[in-house]
């Protein structure tokens, strides 16, 4: 059928055989045991780590989406996935995983059914691996709706997919995807007929799955902001800003979209981001890269995960060591829609704020927050523990990194204790019903068995002995 014609069917039509053919496949595969769940698991994980594969991937969604690099690609779809195959390796997610004898409760898990899966054109081969290992993690089965520029890498992945599980003997209809071309109404239908929502990519698509009437498991915006203190060891907080900066061409949600530094250690700090490839604008190039980069005032997509050369080439920028760098930065004084560049970026861009102090650096980062990115995450370069503390107990976010480079620690990394992860739930800050990165624990549903036990009433003096000796009754 051409794609013409099957835009032209109603979107329940394309669906329907989708999630019948999905949920006869997990009918069958919630009887398996966990030790074949968990072949399947790496069947699906190899599928994109297979040297081969991976390559293949990380080329087509390159040359499909223009978007990103292939190299950082390669290490992305690697990292990402080899870390959530560390995580999960030995978790029950088959029947009994837990037994409280102490509380009569025995906890046996569920799968959810269909999962629904809305990925990103930024990342459109390692968040559906991510999301499909996630699924059949837990005994569920999967449909994909990608974006229109990742549909090319999404294919191919599920062929990928399919020779694998064909290996282990499972259902191929577990892992299924939309009918190109995908459309609004075709990914409302899904995401309307699944058991499931999981959705990463655009605020569009994420209010779109929480208003969908299926329970919905979506993230928030990323504005990331790192501070550097005056305690920081500037070469290091400069290496890694630099290689999250730049990794992928800025693809990532986590990537920092802004610095800021406290005064004593500014100018040496633009120092070290100068030697790791920064280059500062003049404000005649800053005003041009605002132009080019926010026509009309908003992001507009030419810039998107572009190189740093390519950016400065397109906005007309002529300076030889600017059409060199690795990266541009701009400096910034305030937040909001007057200031574009304090909002996500998600290029190569960096914009660079100074602070007296670190109470105006923490009142500065909050501003930004409120503009865009509240909930997310934010990163700080300090040898201060209270610092990071502070930030824990009043910023809204719900992450803190702590002297690591912010897009590769944040979705968890071989080096830190969070799961790993493409999806970022910013919490109600961000409008997200969850604040934790996305992972197997979201794919599961849990019964427990209550048994009767030994009866613990407590007197009413042990519960409010105290609050009657200080206030009285």
């Amino acid at each position: 059928m051409s794609f013409v014609a099957e835009a032209t069917r109603p979107a329940a039509l394309i669906v329907e055989p989708l999630l019948r053919r999905a949920r006869a496949a997990q009918a069958e595969y919630s009887r398996w045991p966990q030790e074949r769940v968990d072949e399947a698991v790496l069947a699906c994980g190899w599928a994109i780590m297979k040297p081969e594969n991976n390559r293949a991937l990380a080329e087509i969604a390159v040359r499909d989406t223009g978007l990103g690099s292939v190299a950082d690609k390669i290490t992305k779809n690697h990292r990402k996935t080899l870390g959530l195959l560390r995580d999960i390796r030995g978790v029950r997610t088959v029947g009994v995983i837990a037994e409280h004898p102490e509380r009569g409760i025995t906890e046996i898990a569920r799968p959810v059914g269909v999962v629904a899966a809305i990925t990103p054109s930024t990342n459109p081969g390692a968040t559906p691996a991510n999301q499909i290992i996630n699924a059949l993690k837990c005994g569920n089965a999967i449909v994909l709706a990608p974006s229109p520029k990742g549909y090319s890498t999404c294919e191919a992945l599920l062929g990928f997919v399919h020779a694998e599980l064909a290996k282990v003997g499972a259902p191929l209809d577990l892992v299924q995807m939309l009918p190109a071309p995908v459309t609004k109404d075709s990914t409302h239908e899904l995401m309307r007929q699944a058991d499931l929502v999981a959705a990463t990519g655009s605020q569009s698509n994420i209010r779109a799955a929480y208003s969908s009437g299926t329970p919905s498991i979506g993230v928030g915006l990323g504005n990331v902001v790192s501070l550097v203190d005056a305690s920081a060891d500037l070469a290091d907080a400069a290496a890694k800003i630099a290689l999250s900066k730049t990794f992928d061409n800025a693809t990532s949600c986590s990537s920092e979209n802004a610095v800021v530094i406290l005064a004593p250690v500014y100018e040496g700090m633009l120092a070290q981001l100068a030697a790791q490839g920064g280059v500062m604008l003049d404000a005649r190039e800053k005003a041009r890269l605002q132009a080019f980069m926010f026509p009309g005032g908003k992001l507009g997509p030419a810039a998107t995960a572009q190189s740093a050369p390519r950016i400065a080439k397109l906005a007309g920028l002529e300076r030889p060591a600017v059409l060199a760098a690795r990266f541009l930065m701009v400096e910034e004084t305030g937040a909001g829609p007057s200031c574009p560049f304090s909002g996500e970026k998600l290029a190569p861009v960096l914009a660079v704020y100074r602070a007296r102090d670190f109470d105006e650096a923490f009142a500065l980062t909050c501003r930004i927050y409120e503009y865009q990115g509240k909930g997310h995450s934010v990163s700080i370069h300090t040898r201060d523990e209270k610092q990071a503390m502070r930030l824990g107990l009043e910023m809204p976010v719900a992450r803190v990194i702590v002297n690591q480079a912010h897009c590769i620690a944040t979705g968890g990394n071989f080096d830190n204790g969070l799961p790993f992860s493409l999806s970022m739930g910013c919490g109600t800050w961000g409008g997200n019903s969850f604040s934790d990165n996305m992972h197997w624990r979201h794919f599961l549903n849990i019964t427990r068995i209550a048994r009767v036990i030994p009866e613990k009433v407590p007197a009413e003096d042990e519960i409010f002995g105290a609050y009657h000796g200080k206030h009285g009754r």
